[in-house]
């Protein structure tokens, strides 16, 4: 079976859906700076989202603090994500891109901790959180 092809978006479409800072990052693939994003240090529980299209990315239970500066997780939700070459600013690096909206999110390294050995470092303004909720127990 085919992949189901990204929703597409017309730039001035995307510039009224996006603020001009996740417009920047999401459709032009750019970067925030380091230690600057509302997702770096943030510990709650939770799924992180695609900024642009809220697709499920990440699960807060794969993130770590790699000391990078930006959020990065050891793992992607199953089918969330394409992997494309990115040889931008004289650089070979593996850019890491939402498959529903094709929208940036950062890249890929090979430096991460066990299990997978990979770290996602993403950039917060690309993402989007939602808390997991408490699940209430039965028969309380």
């Amino acid at each position: 079976m085919p992949s189901p092809q990204p929703m597409s978006c017309s730039a001035e479409e995307w510039q009224k859906k996006l603020t001009p800072e996740q417009y920047r990052i999401l459709r032009e693939k750019g970067t925030e700076f380091a230690f600057t994003g509302k997702y770096v240090h943030h510990k709650d529980k939770g799924v992180y989202g695609c900024a642009a299209c809220n697709a499920p990315l990440f699960s807060s239970d794969t993130k770590f603090d790699s000391g990078t500066g930006w959020p990065s997780f050891w793992d992607a939700a199953k089918g969330s994500i394409d992997l494309k070459e990115d040889h931008h600013h004289g650089m070979q690096r593996t850019e890491v891109v939402c498959k529903k909206c094709g929208g940036h999110l950062g890249h890929l390294f090979n430096d991460g901790p066990t299990p997978t050995g990979m770290r996602y470092c993403i950039n917060s303004v690309a993402l989007d959180f939602e808390e997991k909720k408490a699940v209430k127990q039965k028969g309380k």
